[in-house]
């Protein structure tokens, strides 16, 4: 079922190395292509271009785009105990997880008299979206929420798709997470056209909706498919956003000593969200590599999402990677730079510090990947596709920006003046000068 890459007589180096790698192929230039014209409907025609469009993508024309308050109330009281049990535990680890990576404002003193202060300020209004494909996410409204709120946000709205068998509502579980964090602004509006209403706001449809649907935000964040990352893509020079999520990845990095039941455990459970999800086993062990394909083999087809699990596992995105040692074992990684990396050998803490590329980090063989996207208290909405080379997952610091407050008083600025004016002469521009000599003359 795994395709197998042996790098064990030699491994290649820089960009051939990462074109070596099973890697899913996303293009998102197409995908953006053909959503543009979701996006420009949108914008001009609002909440009725969103009906007409849920009914084409969605099976189903919802008449309430913006959910009312007394649907969210009813979803709560209905969820079932033990999953609102779980969700609290997830959004009190979350919020102390994200509590942790608040930057604190800092007062430099440049000169006497003259000081920097590095402020963080939050944005006014984000856009959450929470994806409803093959899976529900509530984890994902946490996970989205509790980043946005821990940053000090004030107006939080959630968007996600209408679902048929519900009417156009959307799925109640997500409803029941939005009303459990206090999120009262939630439309039933999937894919790229809720970018578009985010990015660009959208007017009501006479007799359905107030003349305002929805209001644009400043940034929008959240998972989804290859259109909602083209249409965050196509709306970025208008509003801030995350990252072009695509799918799912997780490599595992495990050697003889592993136990190659957990790791397929592992690599199914991954395999499990999208039949394009990618499972990659990096390994110096022959033997860990047959017994864990053994046992993949047998259970996905046991598995309750079976068809989906073997055809992510059977893909060209997964497989398993040979190596000669765990020395390239990390080189590999980095230049894969995967989603998730779990890490299951002897000396799990000492490879973590070796990895650069990796948007969440798994020590040992209790820390599994699901525990991520649920309890652990970090954030599961993370870089894919190699991006991790050069962006983290999603914090706080999404909705935060770094404002630099500038004061200097009349000695400080005076002690400034002749060096300022040197370089005001360098580039030829006298007004400059002009504007602080001015105050001592």
């Amino acid at each position: 079922m795994l395709s197998i890459t042996d790098f064990r007589s030699g491994m290649p180096t820089g960009i051939a190395l990462r074109d070596a790698l099973p890697r899913a192929s996303m293009n998102v230039e197409d995908a953006a292509e053909k959503i543009r014209p979701v996006l420009e409907d949108v914008k001009l025609r609002g909440a009725q271009a969103l009906r007409d469009w849920a009914e084409r993508f969605d099976g189903v024309r919802p008449k309430c785009l913006r959910v009312e308050a007394a649907e969210l109330s009813k979803a709560l009281e209905q969820l079932d105990p033990q999953v609102r049990e779980a969700m609290e535990i997830a959004i009190a680890h979350n919020q102390a997880g994200h509590r942790a990576q608040l930057p604190n404002e800092q007062v430099t003193q440049i000169v006497p008299g003259g000081t920097v202060t590095q402020r963080w300020i939050p944005v006014e209004r984000v856009g959450l979206y929470v994806p409803g494909g093959l899976a529900v996410y509530p984890s994902s409204v946490i996970m989205n929420v509790v980043a946005a709120s821990v940053a000090g946000v004030e107006q939080i709205a959630v968007a996600s798709p209408p679902q048929a068998r519900f009417g156009g509502r959307v799925h109640p579980t997500i409803l029941a997470a939005c009303q459990l964090l206090g999120v009262s602004e939630v439309y039933a509006v999937g894919g790229a056209q809720a970018i578009a209403m985010f990015a660009y706001g959208a007017k009501g449809q006479a007799g359905l909706d107030s003349d305002t649907l929805c209001q644009p935000v400043d940034v929008i964040t959240g998972p989804g498919n290859i259109f909602v990352a083209a249409a965050k893509r196509l709306v970025r020079s208008v509003c801030g956003i995350d990252a072009e999520a695509g799918p799912t990845e997780i490599a595992i990095i495990a050697d003889s000593g592993a136990n190659p039941t957990l790791v397929a455990a592992d690599m199914i459970s991954q395999a499990e969200h999208d039949p394009n999800a990618a499972s990659l086993l990096f390994t110096d062990s022959e033997e860990l590599a047959t017994a864990v394909e053994d046992r993949i083999v047998r259970e996905a087809k046991a598995t309750k999402h079976s068809a989906r699990v073997r055809e992510a596992l059977s893909g060209k995105q997964s497989g398993i990677v040979l190596v000669k040692d765990m020395e390239d074992a990390v080189k590999a990684v980095n230049a894969y730079a995967p989603e998730h990396l779990e890490i299951q050998t002897e000396n799990a803490h000492e490879l973590a510090q070796k990895i650069r590329n990796a948007g969440a980090i798994f020590i040992g063989s209790y820390t599994p990947v699901p525990l991520g996207d649920y309890l652990a208290g970090s954030n599961h909405v993370l870089p894919t596709g190699g991006t991790a080379r050069y962006v983290g997952g999603l914090s706080v610091m999404a909705y935060l920006k770094p404002v630099q407050q500038v004061e200097y008083d009349r000695t400080a600025l005076k002690t400034m003046a002749h060096p300022l004016t040197a370089f005001a002469d360098a580039e030829d521009l006298p007004a400059h000068q002009e504007a602080v000599n001015c105050r001592f003359s």
